[in-house]
């Protein structure tokens, strides 16, 4: 075992392991045995004498997750338990994986935004806001290289705001092959994608856009920690989380 200069900072998992320091490496964390995913928009409907529906958003949009594993040895848990631990309830945010959005699903783009040499940038700025914006890569050819795909997130790193951690969950995907005329022609390097929520902070152009293994910053719901343990020395365990913004 040698030293280490950075933690690891996403909960422990199968693709995510964790060393005796805390740093990456050493024991794979265990699978979820189910996850449950909500997205929270507070929405007010209200309506007119005259029937007219008026409807607007009350806060921010919210990813909230609920994880549970099967019955664990205490090798498989305490990793997972001492990570949490040390978060101290809901004082310290930290990342999570999800299995099932880990790579798009188109497989050929998966593996092409997988070369870590291949970076969509956007190709303007975007204000806080926005629902759609355009990204380019120069090597990218829309006709042989895939595409992203409705439910595919991502994730917006930007040198210009580093507490941009927010995950997007694309709605709509616009290429050279087949693009609303109404709008600019999209060209074979570009994919045009429109996303939930709305773009809760400004973008700069040429920000970078994650599609693969793109991470939830979350904070855990409950301060109490339990677990149970049977009579074959297994231990039982649950957790609900929430996304936390910087």
């Amino acid at each position: 075992m040698s030293n280490f200069q950075n933690y690891q900072h996403t909960l422990p998992d199968p693709d995510n392991r964790i060393n005796d320091g805390g740093q990456t490496g050493g024991t794979k964390g265990p699978g979820f045995a189910s996850v449950k995913l909500e997205s929270e928009h507070n929405i007010m409907n209200t309506r007119t004498n005259s029937g007219r529906l008026i409807s607007r958003e009350l806060s921010g949009h919210k990813w909230n997750i609920s994880l549970s594993y099967n019955p664990m040895t205490r090798d498989e848990f305490d990793p997972v338990y001492s990570f949490l631990l040390q978060k101290r309830g809901a004082m310290r945010p930290f990342f999570l994986s999800l299995p099932q959005y880990k790579a798009p699903r188109d497989s050929s783009f998966a593996a092409y935004v997988g070369n870590p040499s291949n970076d969509f940038i956007t190709t303007a700025s975007a204000a806080a806001g926005a629902v759609k914006f355009t990204v380019n890569e120069q090597n990218y050819d829309s006709s042989t290289d895939g595409a992203a795909k409705p439910g595919d997130l991502f994730t917006i790193d930007d040198i210009n705001d580093t507490n941009h951690t927010k995950v997007y969950q694309i709605v709509r995907v616009e290429t050279a092959e087949s693009y609303n005329t109404n709008s600019t022609a999209v060209t074979t390097g570009q994919l045009r994608i429109e996303f939930i929520p709305a773009l809760q902070r400004a973008v700069s152009v040429a920000a970078t856009i994650n599609f693969n293994n793109p991470k939830f910053r979350v904070i855990m719901q409950n301060d109490v920690q339990e677990y149970n343990l049977n009579t074959d020395n297994l231990y039982s365990f649950s957790l609900k989380l929430e996304e936390a913004q910087p």
